[in-house]
Parts: C-alpha cells; sequence; structure tokens
C-alpha cells in the first residue's frame, strides 16, 4: 500500500513517546509498504536523518508554527476548538498536504496525533474516494485533561490551570468525537482508552494498537547489579504536565520518605525541555536534573529501579517498557501503569499514596530476590507483547480489512 502518514514532529531520532510510537511504525510499515510523511520540525532547513529518509519514499517537514500567549487566549477567546486544535495549525502544511493528495493517490492517510485532526477534518484537502483515514489516538484527550482539571482543582495554587483545562476538556469531547466519525478507522494504545473512546461514540470500535519498542536495541547494562547508589530515575518530556505534576510529587512526597530507610537515594530526571516549575527541585541534593540528553539508556542501566509516579494522563507509557526492556524494575502508580495488562508484585511494584510508594521502592531497593522476579518476569512481558515485530502486523491485518 501507498501510506501518507502525519507526524507532529520528525519521528527520527526517536527520543520521546510520540517519535518513539511513529518511528517504530514507519520504520517497520516500510518494510513492505510505500511511507510518505509529512510532519513538522524545529530545525526545518536541516535535512531530515538518513534513516528517515531511507525509510520513506518522499519526506517534507515544515517549522513549528509559533503561537504567542497573547495569540493563545485570543483564540481561547473566539474559537469554540480546542486549544490542541490551534498548536499546529500551518497553512504550509496544509498547501503541501493538499498538493500530494492531488498529485498521487494514498491508500492510507494515516493521522498521528489529535493536533493534525484538522488538516483532515476541514484542512481543504480533497481525497480520493477509496482513500482510508486511519486517526491514531496517542491519548484519549478528554479524559487527559478532565484529569488535569480534577488533580490541579484541588490546589488552590493551580486553580488559573484547572481553569484551563475545565474548558478543553468539554471542547475535547466535541472534537474528539468529530474525529472519531470522519475516520474510516481509530486507533489507541490500550483497552482502556478503546472503551473511553466508545464511551465518546467510537463506530466502528477503537482498534488497539500499543505503544512498542524494538527489544534488541535495549542492552541492559552491568550498573544494574551495581546498586550502592541506589538510583532512581524518571525520563519523559519535561515540560508535559503529567511528567511535572509526577516530579513534582514524588520530589517533595515521596522521595523524603524513601531516605528515612535508604539515606543514599538519589532521583535522576532525565528529560528534554525542562519546565521551569521543577526548578525548586534543583537544591535537594538528592536530586539531579540532567535537562536533554543524546540516550537515555546509561541512564536507566545506572538505576536501581525506574520509577512512573504518574497521577495525571491516560494512554500508555514508553518509558515503562524500556524499563523492562533493559531489566531495571519499575515502580509504578496505578495510572502510570494503567493500559499494561500488569500485576502488582509480578511485573513491577505499584503504590499510590506517598507512603505506599515509598514502601514499595525501599522494597526493591533492600530485596535482591525481589528484584530479580521482578525484572525477569517484565523482560519476558515485554518482548512477548510489546516488540514492534509482534505488533506491525496486527496494525496492516487492519489497513487490509478496511478494503473488504
Amino acid at each position: 500500500m501507498r501510506i501518507l502518514i502525519l507526524t507532529p514532529q520528525l519521528p527520527y531520532p526517536p527520543r520521546q513517546g510520540t517519535a518513539l510510537r511513529n518511528w517504530g511504525l514507519i520504520s517497520n510499515l516500510a518494510h513492505s509498504h510505500e511511507v510518505w510523511l509529512l510532519s513538522f520540525d524545529e530545525n526545518p532547513d536541516v535535512a531530515p536523518a538518513p534513516e528517515l529518509r531511507a525509510a520513506c519514499c518522499e519526506v517534507a517537514a515544515f517549522a513549528v508554527p509559533h503561537r504567542s500567549t497573547s495569540q493563545r487566549l485570543r483564540r481561547l477567546a473566539v474559537s469554540d476548538l480546542p486549544d490542541m486544535s490551534w498548536r499546529l495549525w500551518s497553512p504550509e502544511f496544509a498547501a503541501k498536504l493538499a498538493s500530494w493528495m492531488r498529485e498521487q493517490h494514498f491508500d492510507i492517510i494515516q493521522i498521528e496525533g489529535i493536533e493534525l485532526a484538522r488538516y483532515v477534518i476541514d484542512g481543504g484537502a480533497t481525497m480520493a474516494a477509496d482513500t482510508r483515514i486511519v486517526f491514531d489516538d496517542h491519548n484519549c484527550e478528554y479524559v487527559l485533561q478532565r484529569r488535569a482539571f480534577e488533580t490541579d482543582a484541588r490546589q488552590p495554587k493551580r486553580w488559573h490551570a484547572a481553569a484551563y483545562s475545565l474548558v478543553q476538556w468539554q471542547r475535547l469531547r466535541t472534537f474528539e468525537r468529530a474525529i472519531l466519525q470522519k475516520a474510516h478507522a481509530t486507533l489507541c494504545v490500550s483497552a482502556q482508552d478503546a472503551l473511553m473512546l466508545q464511551d465518546l461514540g467510537a463506530v466502528p470500535p477503537a482498534h488497539v494498537i500499543p505503544n512498542g519498542i524494538d527489544v534488541r536495541t535495549y542492552v541492559p547494562g552491568a550498573s544494574n547489579n551495581t546498586l550502592q547508589a541506589a538510583n532512581l530515575v524518571f525520563t519523559g518530556k519535561m515540560d508535559f504536565r503529567p511528567n511535572i505534576d509526577a516530579m513534582m510529587w514524588f520530589g517533595r512526597e515521596v522521595l523524603p520518605l524513601i531516605k528515612q530507610h535508604v539515606p543514599q537515594a538519589h532521583l535522576f530526571i532525565v528529560g528534554q525541555k525542562t519546565s521551569p516549575r521543577l526548578d525548586v527541585l534543583r537544591s535537594d541534593p538528592s536530586i539531579t536534573i540532567t535537562g536533554a540528553v543524546e540516550d537515555v539508556q546509561p541512564y536507566i542501566a545506572g538505576a536501581a529501579a525506574y520509577i512512573a509516579p504518574l497521577r495525571v494522563g491516560g494512554g500508555t507509557r514508553f518509558k515503562i517498557l524500556e524499563a523492562m526492556a533493559m531489566r531495571c524494575p519499575v515502580v509504578s502508580t496505578s495510572l502510570g501503569c494503567e493500559g499494561f495488562p500488569v500485576t502488582h508484585e509480578q511485573e513491577l511494584l505499584i503504590g499510590d499514596s506517598p507512603a505506599e510508594f515509598a514502601a514499595q521502592v525501599t522494597r526493591v531497593l533492600n530485596d535482591p530476590s525481589l528484584r530479580a522476579g521482578l525484572i525477569d518476569r517484565a523482560h519476558v512481558f515485554v518482548a512477548k507483547h510489546y516488540d514492534w515485530s509482534v505488533i506491525v502486523p496486527q496494525l496492516e491485518h487492519i489497513y487490509t480489512t478496511l478494503f473488504n
């Protein structure tokens, strides 16, 4: 098939969740199909990576649109569309999409994320009658905003953010429902998201195509067995609200409890675009904020445990799959591992209150036999269910059914 994929950023190099998913799908689909890519790039004057150009028949990338605060506020006031629908709106991108659709015939147009949905819903491009639209909903966005509202509403200093999320939650319900009605097939990352999209009106029901990894590329480091430093690690894009909330909660409320039992415990927060909200944690000598790094694997390899203390958000997290593939034991909140069919004390440990989370981290630091069992079962779990070699054939089957 000839497949046109729209992505919010160039998926190579794959350094964070969305890019990891997009590159996993593109690089594996390219073995059997002709893939075209239309995307955004923070450095559009730099040629796409050779790996990306080798995988795709054509690649076109445009500058990420800039929006000032005043522009965002004006849009919020005069438009009933959600803020996310404006985040990547670009006339140049829309014109290129329309041009390709006039000049080429695509079997599939795949939209990677809600930020790009407007280009197909009302972007002005005319597609062939036999072209199928596939919408890949990375998160059930209206639920994510609802949860953000519920979290921020409990903190008076965050009421301004809660007000924003309340408005966006309502607008996203309407917008996300419109996408579901337009698409010929909807993809999501977990069975929980599929149920939430069904409640929103997904017809036909959404297909679960989980986040995955190439397990072979994650090499466990010898330092996984050298735990004297009691390093804890969290990885992710650090301007993302759920990640910011997770680190603020862990750094302020959980880490002090852990240090009562493991005084040498040290947290590494690893990821690009660090929010200024995290600056208050820098004064703690037991916390290191790295900013952007070339490769997260050495940090995971050097950790005694990977933490996923998420309290906001939806979907599933690549970070947990990466840690499991590298044989690093995982401690998560229930929400952090939502979407994965995992069991407490089998593939990972789960704790939701500060005391519970701290207790589980302390257990994994102090109990070598518990740690060994967790990492062995987790590695089997991720290799069996979440390797791209298992996942992409499921997506190809969905494509085939759209033409039957």
